[in-house]
């Protein structure tokens, strides 16, 4: 059926003009003898595309956030790790009397499938959740010693934006549930290929050591020179608590036996100052009492005076001359003074 072409005015149908083809179209096309010089040649010439015109696959998106009531130096480490991790997402801290099961909502209207959320309370102990989200699992951690990246001031220095080297200790490897929170820290810190924020270089290395039933974090710059490595921080400890099946809650699948709360850590402490100064009361009761009782005397010994020896006697000297009385250097020193003063104002009276 060959196509038409209704005008505006008028109610006729006509048919549309076909374009003409040049005859250097009409002829078929000719193919080209290439050969494998010229290949090599082609692809010598050839400038590759940017590492960063990939395609994004890995759809990872981190959402991280917290609670009210965090201090200063909470709110320093959450913009590190942000600045630290291009595929995050920042919202407003969430209310405390709101449950942890709003947060799967709150991921999911953000798109995210990963969340870090800090929890404050009384204003002195941080805790850390990190969760898949909204099927779990997830992990609880109470965070110590932490210091920002404001604070430490190291000389290490990386791109913002670039893609961090995770590297691991092979004692997560010998667990399960350390294996489990192994692959949960690799999906969540791991910046993904292509993405849209990230830098295509790699010049930091995020480390997570475990001592002292405890994961150590530390960010390193890797110098090109010599592949030393320089701290740039943040650095934090994370003490694990509980590992959850579900996000934010569900079965416990793991509950750390080594774990002691801050609340009984403080009162340990407030223990051991208190038996303190309890025994040192004991030991001034005791020595009071000591002092209140009667001495008790012994008997002569009659062997304890044997090797005694008497002290010589002096001859006694009966002096039948008065002495001398002692000169008072400071009391003549004055008289003498007063005297010249008195003369000086003789004189200078008669010249007047």
């Amino acid at each position: 059926m060959a196509a038409t072409k209704r005008k505006r005015r008028g109610g006729l149908a006509v048919q549309a003009k076909k374009p003409k083809r040049n005859e250097k179209d009409a002829a078929p096309p000719t193919k080209r003898h290439t050969t494998a010089e010229e290949v090599e040649e082609e692809e010598r010439d050839r400038i590759p595309g940017p590492v960063c015109k990939g395609k994004w696959k890995n759809k990872e998106r981190i959402l991280i956030f917290s609670s009210r009531g965090i201090n200063f130096r909470t709110r320093h480490l959450m913009q590190d790790l942000r600045m630290l991790m291009p595929h995050s997402k920042a919202d407003t801290k969430m209310d405390r009397k709101d449950k942890l099961f709003v947060i799967n909502e709150v991921c999911e209207m953000k798109n995210c499938n990963k969340c870090i959320y800090f929890e404050a309370k009384k204003k002195q102990d941080l805790y850390m959740w990190l969760s898949n989200s909204p099927h779990g699992p997830s992990a609880k951690f109470l965070v110590q010693n932490i210091h920002t990246l404001a604070e430490l001031k190291m000389t290490g220095n990386c791109l913002k934006g670039s893609r961090p080297l995770l590297s691991f200790d092979p004692a997560f490897d010998e667990l399960p549930h350390y294996a489990l929170l192994k692959e949960l820290l690799i999906q969540i810190f791991s910046t993904p290929r292509y993405h849209p924020k990230s830098q295509p270089f790699v010049d930091h290395v995020f480390t997570f050591t475990i001592l002292d039933n405890r994961i150590w974090f530390r960010n390193f710059q890797i110098i090109e020179e010599d592949a030393a490595l320089v701290e740039i921080g943040p650095r934090f400890v994370l003490n694990l608590i509980k590992i959850f099946q579900g996000s934010f809650g569900g079965p416990t699948l793991y509950e750390n036996p080594h774990y002691q709360s801050p609340n009984m850590h403080r009162r340990v402490i407030r223990s051991i100052t208190a038996a303190k100064y309890r025994e040192k009361q004991q030991v001034k009761d005791v020595q009071k009492l000591r002092k209140k009782e009667p001495k008790t005397l012994l008997p002569h010994d009659a062997t304890a005076d044997v090797f005694v020896t008497p002290a010589e006697e002096k001859p006694i000297e009966i002096q039948w001359v008065k002495p001398e009385p002692k000169v008072d250097l400071k009391a003549r020193k004055k008289r003498i003074y007063k005297r010249q003063r008195k003369m000086k104002q003789r004189m200078d009276s008669g010249k007047k």
